[in-house]
């Protein structure tokens, strides 16, 4: 499952990151395979900024899960840093720990330029991306990597003695990255929840592209889902509201707020204005009882020939649910595994 760590009204940091720590917790004991964790940042909706600090929480939280980011928006930080970020997890918790890296810088305009400029980023960290890709892969490899710096070879390693290393993932939602997947031998995850558009196409591209590497010699991918699973179709879609407000007013230019409770949601007379996108977005989403919705992923996983399915669940709260809780998320992570099970 993937997680941006949601912070509703009335709810501070402290209390949405333990109710997330819960959420790990659920996915631990369902049969999860990763429990992902995303960045973004200056977002009055979204507690997930620093996946690394979060990682090592939600790790030391769980027992068998493996833990990753979805992802380290490669371009604001050096890469060095990152592989040493990341080799110090998967040394305390081997075996457990992905690197999931995208490009987009994702954030607006000062937000970016102190991620990068003003925090140790580069400018040309969208531009040197695949350079910065293969290096960072190199870092955390016990070998490490050999840099020309000035006309010499300097040798570089993430962390003295590493004996295992994280799997990396590369994220995306275009072409490019399907295709620089496919150079570099890597896994390729679609960001299938952001619209649910180019899925096919940009999977297909990476497909045929696909270059063996020395850590993949097949393609290997997944895609991303948003869910709302609850014992009725009618409740499902209730809880997904808060979601669906927040995801329009994101692409309409309506200025960020917490997420609304599902009461706030209904008395919230946006939807209405806004009725083609929401219905666009709604039925890319899987919405509905246990066996609706695990029927539903089960065609998408077939349809796009996918390894796995990333689930992110959408399900609000209400006025009156524990600030340091997310039943509805927590509800379908259990209903949905016991229905595909």
């Amino acid at each position: 499952m993937l997680d941006l760590i949601p912070v509703r009204t009335g709810q501070t940091t402290a209390e949405a990151l333990r109710a997330s720590t819960a959420l790990a917790r659920v996915a631990d004991e369902a049969g999860y395979q990763r429990f992902w964790v995303a960045e973004h940042h200056n977002m009055p909706a979204v507690a997930s900024t620093n996946p690394p600090v979060l990682i090592a929480l939600l790790a030391s939280a769980t027992q068998r899960i493996r833990v990753g980011s979805g992802g380290v928006m490669l371009p604001n930080h050096a890469p060095l840093v990152v592989a040493e970020q990341f080799s110090l997890l998967e040394s305390a918790f081997p075996g457990r720990i992905d690197l999931g890296i995208g490009r987009a810088p994702g954030s607006d305009p000062v937000t970016n330029w102190a991620l990068r400029l003003g925090g140790g980023g580069t400018e040309d960290g969208v531009d040197q991306f695949a350079t910065n890709v293969q290096n960072l892969i190199k870092m955390m490899s016990p070998a490490g990597v050999g840099l020309q710096v000035s006309g010499q070879t300097y040798e570089l390693h993430a962390t003295p003695n590493a004996v295992s290393e994280p799997t990396i993932w590369l994220l995306g939602s275009s072409d490019y990255s399907a295709r620089l997947a496919a150079e570099q031998g890597l896994p390729y995850v679609f960001a299938h929840h952001f619209s649910g558009e180019g899925t096919a196409a940009a999977l297909q591209l990476y497909r045929d592209s696909f270059r063996p590497s020395e850590t993949l010699d097949s393609p290997r991918t997944f895609l991303t889902l948003n869910a709302s699973v609850a014992p009725t179709a009618a409740e499902a879609e209730r809880l997904a509201l808060p979601q669906l407000i927040q995801m329009a007013g994101m692409r309409s230019g309506r200025p960020l707020t917490p997420q609304l409770t599902v009461e706030q949601a209904e008395a919230d007379d946006f939807l209405s204005s806004k009725a083609p996108l929401v219905d666009a977005m709604r039925a890319k989403w899987v919405i509905g009882d246990p066996d609706t919705a695990a029927e539903r992923v089960a065609k998408l996983a077939a349809e796009f020939g996918v390894d796995e399915v990333m689930i992110s669940p959408v399900g609000g709260a209400f006025d009156n649910t524990t600030m340091d809780a997310s039943p509805a998320r927590e509800q379908t992570l259990r209903l949905l595994a016991a229905a595909l099970a």
